[in-house]
């Protein structure tokens, strides 16, 4: 031991203070189980800023840095976002309206700007598609459909969920893509007989909606690339149970750490 302690010039003070260290009970052991409770209860859904967030409401005091070192010494991993992305553009068929939103993606009241989309999944050699309105108040999804086919009535029938949510006089400024679906006149005529404005990005543009992208982004990460769906019908049942938990539950930095029922609730509600 001597020789082992003169060889690594270390104090023999030293090596049994260390070694009642190692040998002692873990100081956090409670701020991992809670960092742990948070990450499961979210299905691995929250990094660490996420999961800070919710420890500072329960009481915790503690810095994201040594959130995210504790993390990472319990393997528990929030995955970087990916997505496949899907291109329903088919060449104008319609008409192309202009970039009214201009990326201006914060609205200082509901109604007033919503973006849309369609995304794709393949489950075996099967595909489903989910067509979401968002508002961007508070960035949620306040209709969508799901459907084996990004056809007309996939993206009509989320529009249509979405305006009869409208209270009198709200006229939201409605934003996509040029996608096909956008550009036909049954589109339109929807939007027209509500009076909202249509909005479009940009040919080959995906900044242009930007936020849209973003949600997708965190659907498949978070859902998608987690699971093996063994039917269409299992995840159809998953996006909406995803959905309900994204609106009502998972928090957002953008948002003061509240779901988006939560922001509108709170912000209304002053």
């Amino acid at each position: 031991m001597e020789v082992l302690l003169d060889v690594a010039g270390l104090a023999r003070s030293t090596f049994f203070y260390h070694q009642a260290k190692l040998n002692g009970p873990d100081a956090r052991e409670s701020l991992k189980a809670a960092i742990t409770g948070i990450f499961t209860k979210n299905h691995g859904r929250y990094g660490h800023r996420r999961i800070h967030i919710e420890l500072l409401r329960q009481g915790w005091k503690v810095a994201k840095k040594t959130v995210l070192k504790l993390m990472r010494s319990l393997r528990l991993v929030c995955k970087v976002r990916s997505r496949k992305r899907y291109n329903s553009y088919q060449g104008e068929q319609g008409i192309v309206a202009p970039n009214l939103l201009k990326r201006q993606f914060e609205a200082d009241a509901p109604n007033h700007k919503w973006v849309t989309d369609v995304t794709e999944f393949s489950v075996g050699d099967k595909k489903l598609y989910l067509s979401p309105i968002m508002d961007l108040f508070d960035r949620q999804i306040i209709s969508y459909t799901i459907g084996t086919s990004p056809n007309l009535e996939l993206a009509n029938a989320s529009l249509r969920g979405a305006l009869v949510t409208l209270k009198n006089g709200q006229k939201p400024l409605v934003h996509s893509d040029q996608g096909f679906q956008y550009q036909h006149n049954s589109w339109r005529t929807l939007l027209a007989n509500a009076g909202a404005e249509q909005s479009m990005s940009r040919k080959a543009n995906c900044y242009d909606n930007a936020v849209m992208e973003n949600f997708f982004g965190h659907l498949k990460e978070e859902l998608f690339h987690r699971v093996h769906f063994l039917s269409t019908d299992a995840l159809a049942a998953a996006l909406c149970d995803y959905i309900h938990w994204y609106n009502t539950e998972r928090i957002s930095t953008k948002l003061m750490g509240l779901s988006p029922v939560q922001y509108r609730a709170q912000t209304l509600a002053a």
